[in-house]
């Protein structure tokens, strides 16, 4: 696993800004949680280096600013929800604490998509949540990201086909 995602080329598929919040949004929880920089730093440094802009050479996807403020915000602001939610998603005696950071970042992400945003059908969040985990694992996390979202969108009886 590497701590950077792979840059996103446009020619591969067409500028997702969402995609691009969702995959910023990641890389910031990663850093609030183990860099243990606050809320407020963690987004004005995004916010002026990180969004859209290139990085070590590599061009990067524009970001919807707003929706990355969203996620981030929204996962600090109701982690207490949001952690119990994916820790009975995942195997039992492995609770989230013990799962690799960039991957406990990706499940509180799309977590707190599942549980708040509602207006965003649950199968765009699950598949949306995937690709950004291919972007750091090529192995069993996948599976397991997808399996644990399944889990907790079926738990919070969210559709999966329509917006609520």
């Amino acid at each position: 696993m590497t701590d950077q995602p792979k840059p996103v080329s446009s020619a591969s598929r067409p500028a997702n800004q969402r995609g691009a919040a969702r995959l910023a949004a990641v890389q910031a929880l990663y850093q609030m949680d183990v860099g243990r920089t606050t809320l407020e730093e963690t987004l004005a440094q995004f916010g002026a280096f990180h969004l859209g802009r290139e990085v070590e050479g590599e061009q990067y996807l524009p970001a919807d600013a707003d929706f990355f403020r969203q996620i981030v915000s929204g996962v600090a602001k109701h982690q207490l929800q949001i952690d119990p939610a994916v820790d009975k998603a995942l195997v039992e005696g492995w609770p989230i604490e013990r799962v690799d950071a960039t991957l406990r970042a990706i499940l509180r992400a799309a977590a707190f998509e599942l549980l708040r945003r509602r207006d965003i059908p649950a199968r765009v969040v699950i598949a949306e949540y995937v690709d950004v985990a291919h972007a750091f694992y090529e192995d069993d996390a996948i599976g397991l990201v997808n399996a644990a979202l399944d889990s907790i969108a079926r738990a919070a009886g969210v559709d999966f086909e329509k917006k609520n």
